[in-house]
């Protein structure tokens, strides 16, 4: 139809869509291509050519619960690293639930020219075996099995508990995450190795999990806070910022005074995090250079080019802000 409609061959059309024209196609052609483009609202199937090549342009990125706020700034690390040269297409599920692999290899179909999986688990990617280039996000303890980028989260964990302990509490409580992925689970038991070792106590039945989400982690601490402050529970971890929300928000309701009554910190170091009243003392996880790194690694496979590092770890740190405090005596 375009072709019709300039007055020129398919073949013409093609080189002028696909910016190929050099010394191959006059000024003039080109000039009443590009208005049969625009009058017919004509766009290049991009991803049906690179299909015919055996490979398309789409990158596949498996997360399991893009409902963190965090996961907006590493799908902006990877579009960035990517560039216009490929399309990010996200496969996600249900809050709380981890993407199975039959429902990825169906993207197989489409021959994508990579996969990014984040925060996996092991029994995903031995179903997984994807024939495409692979790089994993925020997979401690699986860098076996792909080159991964990952972020340091034990450290932070670490230094969060050690603050917290170093501040005088001696009783606390976590909320961790009912998504079962190893980085939920390493910063969960390097916060409650580290906090044993500076003798802050944390009983395992106050480790409570919820979806990463504000309402739900509110209900469970209103049901635990009860219980929790007849034990003198004063410092409440959360393993996503977004639960700590929840927590702040439901304190507030029940008249806790933070951080007089109650310490709240989580991980993750979100924007909101700083401006909050008062501000989330919270481990700061680099969210946009993981998806950069990610993206990176990821593109010199597609490529055919070496890796230097097959596996990269970025580093955490304890912001610390009003949330936290000396515990009452």
């Amino acid at each position: 139809m375009v072709a019709a409609r300039a007055g020129v061959s398919v073949a013409t059309v093609s080189l002028v869509a696909n910016g190929k024209t050099a010394g191959r196609v006059s000024e003039d052609n080109i000039s009443r291509v590009r208005e049969a483009i625009a009058e017919l609202g004509y766009v290049v199937d991009s991803i049906g050519s690179s299909l015919a090549r055996g490979v398309s342009s789409i990158v596949v990125m498996v997360a399991p619960d893009i409902s963190n706020p965090f996961f907006a700034k590493v799908i902006a690390g990877v579009r960035e690293s990517l560039g216009p040269q490929y399309q990010l297409l996200l496969s996600v599920t249900d809050a709380g639930e981890f993407p199975q692999a039959d429902d990825v290899r169906r993207l197989m179909s489409l021959r994508p020219a990579g996969l990014l999986v984040d925060a996996p688990n092991a029994g995903f990617l031995e179903d997984l075996a994807s024939p495409s280039p692979l790089v994993l996000l925020d997979a401690p303890g699986l860098e076996g099995y792909a080159p991964s980028v990952n972020l340091d989260v034990a450290s932070g964990a670490r230094q969060l508990a050690a603050h917290l302990a170093g501040a005088g509490h001696r009783e606390a409580a976590y909320v961790d995450s009912v998504t079962g992925t190893e980085t939920f689970a390493l910063r969960r038991q390097a916060f409650l190795d580290e906090a044993a070792s500076h003798g802050l106590h944390l009983a395992a039945d106050r480790i409570i999990s919820t979806t990463v989400d504000v309402g739900s982690a509110a209900s469970a601490f209103a049901a635990a806070w009860p219980e929790w402050q007849r034990e003198g529970v004063t410092a409440v971890v959360c393993c996503t910022d977004t639960h700590a929300y929840g927590v702040l928000q439901e304190a507030r309701v029940a008249g806790v005074k933070i951080p007089e009554q109650l310490a709240v910190a989580g991980f993750d170091d979100l924007p909101y995090s700083a401006t909050s009243n008062p501000g989330l003392t919270s481990v700061h996880l680099p969210a946009t250079p993981l998806g950069l790194r990610a993206g990176e690694q990821l593109r010199r496979l597609m490529e055919g080019k070496p890796l230097d590092k097959t596996a990269v770890t970025l580093e955490s740190s304890l912001v610390v802000r009003g949330s936290t405090a000396a515990a009452a005596d």
